[in-house]
């Protein structure tokens, strides 16, 4: 029978199989571990004390016993027969994609349409995005195969314990090219590098099994009748028809709502948080939660985490770290012309020398909503208005607004700025003459 054992060891050990495999022995009171499988079972960092160590649970198993797979999801293999029930899925990002992979379990026959371009043709469009500030409207950071999700780092993990069977995820993404140690780190990450061979391995999955992918398919229009959706229109000439439908378009596809507010159809504002990109150095990173100058070679590039409630004109509201991409680097998301905004990603080895975090603040519908008309979309119409004042004020090109930290708080602007892995370049500004004072202010005091 197996056995879990809980082993606390330092990096030099517990990141060095021979090494481990003797500590494993020790613990199992046996001299011959060789016969034995161990598997790891989790896997955490702990940086409070002086020296930092590493928690590893592991499951042990006997010389006469048999050890069960890694992973116990299994990529399917019977296609689904040629009547089966269609359903198109809008987007092909992480959601849309497992949409497909759940659809096909259960007999349904995904067609996903993405305005995007795959991930080759892709790659082209996020050069021109970055050596010349030119956005293409359908093939960017965030549209194209995988949307958002292909080159958003690829953290994985969550605090909710209400997200269904993460573990179930995890193993998809293994038994389509991911690591194994994303199965037992307690942070795990893929890493933007790896993600779009790992994306198109699931695409096709999906239509080895006899769903579809349609690039270059941009929504423009659907039908209703009956209260119900009956098809959507394509590139405003081809129209599809199916059983059901998915909108599985992400935050920044603001056509899409604009469609379903003009056929009546309900949607609700909801909450967001909104707020700047912290750039840092990584040893300096490092230095502060190692507690030491070099990181050495076992130690991972560290993170770090800020939670705090500010109340500003006594209204309490969090302020939080967002996205936190160790050894990563900073890119353009813009996703229309006339527009900056900016996000974060890590590559597996987290080798940059720059770290980088989204630094947030959560906001309500009353915090944009005062003294305009209400509407379900003025969100998005809040998001739109900084987004194109940013790129006014930095220069009308790709250029990112930018300041340093401590000169954001004593309100000065920075006279030099220091080096940046963000290539489109920045642009010394007055930061809280951007940002609405609902974030600025409560950045300032968090």
């Amino acid at each position: 029978m197996s056995k879990i054992i809980s082993l606390v060891l330092p990096p030099e050990i517990a990141f060095e199989t021979e090494a481990l495999e003797k500590e494993v022995a020790k613990s199992l009171h046996s001299k011959d571990i060789e016969n034995h499988k161990i598997r790891l079972l989790k896997r955490s960092i702990d940086a409070r004390q002086k020296a930092t160590k590493i928690n590893l649970s592991i499951e042990c198993f006997m010389p006469d016993e048999k050890s069960p797979d890694l992973i116990a999801y299994k990529i399917p293999e019977i296609p689904l027969p040629t009547h089966a029930k269609t359903c198109i899925i809008v987007g092909s990002g992480p959601a849309g994609m497992f949409a497909a992979l759940r659809l096909l379990e259960l007999g349904i026959k995904p067609i996903i349409i993405e305005r995007g371009k795959d991930v080759r043709a892709r790659r082209r469009d996020l050069a021109a995005l970055n050596k010349n500030h030119i956005v293409n409207p359908h093939s960017n950071y965030c549209f194209g195969e995988g949307g958002a999700g292909t080159y958003s780092d690829g953290k994985l993990y969550t605090r909710s314990v209400k997200r269904g069977n993460v573990k179930r995820i995890l193993e998809i993404l293994v038994a389509h090219g991911a690591k194994e140690d994303i199965l037992y780190d307690a942070h795990p990450h893929i890493g933007t590098n790896k993600l779009p061979n790992i994306v198109s391995a699931i695409n096709q999955t999906i239509c080895n099994l006899g769903g579809e992918m349609h690039f270059d398919s941009f929504v423009s229009d659907f039908t209703v009748s009956q209260n119900r959706i009956q098809s959507v229109i394509i590139n405003e000439r081809k129209e599809l028809v199916a059983d059901g439908f998915i909108f599985a378009t992400g935050h920044s596809s603001r056509e899409l709502y604009y469609l379903l507010d003009r056929k009546n159809i309900l949607i609700e504002a909801k909450s967001f948080a909104m707020g700047v990109r912290a750039e840092h150095s990584q040893q300096f990173v490092d230095e502060c939660q190692y507690k030491k100058p070099e990181r050495g070679q076992y130690l991972p590039a560290s993170y770090y985490s800020l939670v705090e409630q500010v109340e500003y004109k006594g209204v309490k509201r969090g302020v939080f770290s967002f996205c936190m991409c160790p050894g990563g680097f900073i890119v353009p998301s813009a996703t229309a012309t006339g527009e900056v905004v900016v996000n974060g990603m890590s590559p597996s080895r987290r080798d940059s020398k720059f770290a980088n975090s989204g630094i947030v603040v959560g906001l309500n519908p009353e915090d944009w909503e005062k003294g305009k008309h209400k509407s379900a979309l003025s969100g998005l119409e809040f998001q739109r208005e900084l987004e194109e004042k940013a790129c006014k004020m930095a220069g009308n090109t790709q250029k990112a607004p930018a300041q340093l930290l401590q000169d954001f708080i004593t309100k000065k602007v920075s006279a030099n700025l220091l080096p940046t892995s963000y290539q489109p370049g920045l642009e010394s500004i007055d930061m809280m003459e951007l940002l609405p004072d609902v974030v600025g202010q409560r950045l300032k005091i968090a």
